[in-house]
């Protein structure tokens, strides 16, 4: 059946083939890198190879007699031309209640530098190869400083300082609950389980490197910046407000990005410094990241310690929960990374658990490396590995059943809305129902004898669960889209959210097919264009509940307007019409106008509508992750065998799409349970983890099996229009704990329950056969 005959199997429900797909698999796509421009030229950095230094001289005079040589810029002139560093971590606090203590972060570095890496200055030349060459040239007395790169070095006595003002290295911190309640419950609690849990440094890794291509129209002194961003209007934004420029002389323009994971939610010192370098120049500029620059100087992300203390009653009730954090933030103490660490991780640190007696007190640290920021799930992942080593731990040491233990704490569906002691509100949840459907789906009760196959040959096998739920909105919970019915047949939607490999315009094609009843041929999605709209953009996993929700306000807005203009062409009033597949037909005749008709009789030959509308509230998606792993102990490695899922994602728009999302992201929380970690040498303060040569991302084959991955619909979301629930990022924060949880396991079913609570990531071979080794 065809679409013009049946448009709706295009629409909500249905497994659509992603419309992105086509171009990209035929080496179409358009990337930020693909666009050249005609005088184009190309910027290289001078990068710091210090962890802290003085910048004594920098001396540009041979290296801008090089060959194709335009321009070099440095710190001091930036300063001097009134860039603005970048915004730090405004409204948080140190414990003395004065502002977030941090250095500045100018685009280029003024006076210091503070981790390998940092930009020190730019060279812009006539090709890519000239402006490499003469970076390499420009001459830097570097002064080295005392340094330091690790939590412990940076919080012990005496430790040398990133910020003066920063005294131990704390550049904020909060408390949230209440000390004296949970002193309380502790005191009277049956069993106490501690345990130290460390969420290493990771990279977020993808497969396009940030990229920038500013090109100066000398006619209007506009800056167009065609770049790699998941959100297009924030990055012009703080363009204009460093280099001093209004909105209207910048504009943002997006193609295919290749991978976000929110490492590209802001703008960097490098996105500054090319578009002031096109100004400069008046011609275009263009840089791309290297995948050391990337190693080196984009956002990293988790770099977190915690202590963390459950407190039970005699049958395992929670009675309170208590736990100490450093975040290693890095040499500048940026929003993003304090904000995930200091309050949006603490939002779901109880997750689905009914615990109201907490006491939190979180701390942002700094360091001699580079800041971390937004990654794949950004708080959540830290705050649910968490929980749920503790909840394994607490059941190994009470000695009831890990299922069991949940059960007995978990907040109930009588209970909703339920708010949760960061005085967040869950709109929706059946906890137990995912997690007996998850346990049918893995078939836990089959365990013992896959277990006993194992053992007798040689292997240790484990099983892992972790039961969750994060929050999604990236706290803005407002969006922007234009739909125009055109003449030609088609209606075009312009979103201000972002593609960034996720499938977000297929999704949203085919809200527009829900509303309008139309083949999704006749829909065009537009993003990435800050000339189009403004608007958020992407990221914490709002695309699609906020983003969506507008497609769909936006379209009935527009299809009441059409109606309107229709009754007046008809010459009925509107309440006599009906519209439904295209096309308007009057009660109780034979009369009827096509949509597109109407367009092409309107003075622009368009039905055009400028929409912005909100949800409620952010989402709450949840879900149980099981994992199966075997341990080969001669060698310690660890093999994922078997992974099984079920997920509240509420309404599923596509199942397809939803399910890629959800997979790929456990594959990334796979990776850093077994595989990922950035390192930076303790003395030397070098990173380690330069290249993919020494640092190990996850393959394809990081688990032995196919996924088996369901999604529960019974619980849509109350806060949207949709009833559709975040899902970008709920993978990655299920996948962590699971396998984690799964290698303990393996370790307590072989008489080595002893070790489980050092167990920390990664779990490579190496650390594996250490820790399994006898001791002294």
């Amino acid at each position: 059946m065809s679409t013009e005959t049946n448009p709706m199997r295009f629409g909500s429900g249905q497994a659509v083939r992603r419309l992105e797909d086509e171009s990209l698999l035929a080496g179409a796509g358009r990337f930020t890198d693909d666009v050249t421009l005609p005088n184009q030229t190309f910027l290289a950095f001078v990068r710091s190879p210090y962890p802290h230094a003085r910048l004594a001289s920098l001396d540009t005079a041979s290296a801008a007699a090089m060959p194709g040589v335009l321009r070099i810029l440095t710190g001091a002139e930036l300063h001097g031309a009134g860039v603005k560093p970048l915004p730090g971590a405004a409204g948080f606090t140190r414990a003395d209640g004065t502002d977030c203590a941090a250095p500045p972060r100018h685009v280029l570095a003024l006076d210091r530098v503070r981790f390998v890496g940092e930009p020190v200055a730019a060279v812009i030349a006539e090709t890519a190869r000239e402006a490499r060459d003469a970076a390499e040239a420009v001459m830097v007395d570097y002064e080295a400083l005392p340094m330091v790169v690790d939590l412990a070095g940076a919080t012990a006595d005496g430790a040398p300082l990133v910020w003066d003002e920063a005294t131990g290295n704390i550049a904020a911190e909060m408390r949230h609950g209440s000390r004296e309640a949970t002193s309380a419950a502790f005191a009277k609690a049956s069993h106490v389980v501690a345990l130290d849990v460390v969420n290493q440094r990771v990279v977020a890794l993808t497969i396009e490197p940030r990229s920038v291509l500013a090109d100066f129209d000398a006619a209007s002194e506009r800056i167009t910046l065609r770049m790699s961003t998941q959100m297009p209007s924030g990055v012009r934004n703080s363009v204009c407000d460093a280099i001093g420029l209004p909105k209207e002389q910048v504009r943002v323009v997006v193609g295919d990005v290749g991978g976000g994971f929110g490492m590209k939610t802001s703008a960097y010192p490098e996105d500054i410094v090319v578009a002031f370098a096109a100004r400069a120049v008046r011609r275009p500029v263009k840089w791309v990241a290297d995948r050391s620059e990337e190693f080196l100087s984009s956002w990293h992300g988790r770099d977190i310690e915690a202590h963390a203390e459950l407190a039970l009653d005699a049958r395992g009730k929670i009675l309170g929960l208590r736990i100490r954090t450093l975040a290693n933030v890095g040499a500048y103490a940026g929003g993003t990374g304090v904000v995930i660490q200091l309050l949006i991780g603490p939002w779901v640190q109880t997750s689905v658990y009914d615990i109201q007696t907490i006491d939190f007190h979180f701390h942002a640290v700094l360091t001699h490396t580079a800041p971390t920021g937004a990654y794949r799930g950004a708080g959540r992942p830290e705050a649910i590995y968490t929980i749920e080593r503790l909840m394994d731990e607490a059941a190994r040491q009470t000695g009831i059943d890990r299922i069991e233990l949940r059960r007995r704490n978990f907040i109930q569906p009588a209970q909703m809305p339920y708010t949760n002691p960061m005085q967040q509100t869950y709109d929706t949840g059946k906890f137990e129902s995912v997690m007996d459907q998850a346990l049918k789906l893995a078939d836990w009760q089959g365990f013992d004898a896959r277990a006993a196959q194992s053992k007798r040959q040689g292997r240790l096998r484990g099983l892992g669960i972790a039961t969750f739920l994060e929050w999604t909105g990236g706290n803005v919970f407002e969006e922007r889209v234009t739909v125009s019915v055109q003449a030609d047949g088609v209606i075009e939607v312009f979103s201000a959210v972002n593609a960034m490999g996720q499938g977000i315009a297929t999704t949203l094609a085919q809200l527009a097919v829900d509303a309008f009843g139309v083949p999704i041929e006749k829909v065009r999605i537009v993003l990435g264009d800050t000339d189009r709209g403004d608007g958020f953009g992407s990221a914490g996993s709002r695309s699609l509940f906020t983003g969506g929700s507008a497609v769909r306000i936006g379209a009935e807005r527009t299809i009441d307007k059409a109606k309107a203009l229709a009754a007046q062409e008809l010459e009925v009033a509107p309440a006599d019409l009906s519209y439904a597949g295209g096309v308007f037909k009057v009660a109780g005749t034979d009369l009827q106008l096509d949509l597109f008709t109407l367009a092409g009789r309107q003075p622009d030959r368009q039905i055009f509508v400028d929409s912005t509308s909100a949800v409620a509230g952010p989402t709450w998606p949840n879900g149980c992750h099981i994992c199966e792993v075997e341990i080969d102990p001669p060698t310690g490695d660890v093999s994922v065998l078997a992974y099984a899922s079920v997920n509240d994602v509420g309404r599923v728009v596509n199942p397809m799409i939803v399910r890629g999302q959800l997979e790929g992201g456990a594959v990334q929380g796979i990776g850093q349970a077994l595989c990922e970690r950035v390192v930076y040498d303790i003395e030397t303060g070098q990173p380690l983890t330069g290249s993919l040569m020494d640092y190990a991302a996850p393959r394809a084959d990081i688990i032995a099996s196919m996924f088996k991955t369901e999604m529960d619909q019974s619980t849509p979301c109350l806060n949207n229009p949709l009833g559709v629930k975040g899902v970008g990022e709920l993978g990655t924060i299920g996948a962590t704990p699971a396998v984690v949880n799964a290698v303990a396991d393996a370790l307590a079913r072989n008489g080595m329950a002893g070790l489980t609570p050092r167990l920390d990531m990664p779990l490579t071979p190496a650390r594996m056969w250490a820790l399994m080794q006898p001791g002294p």
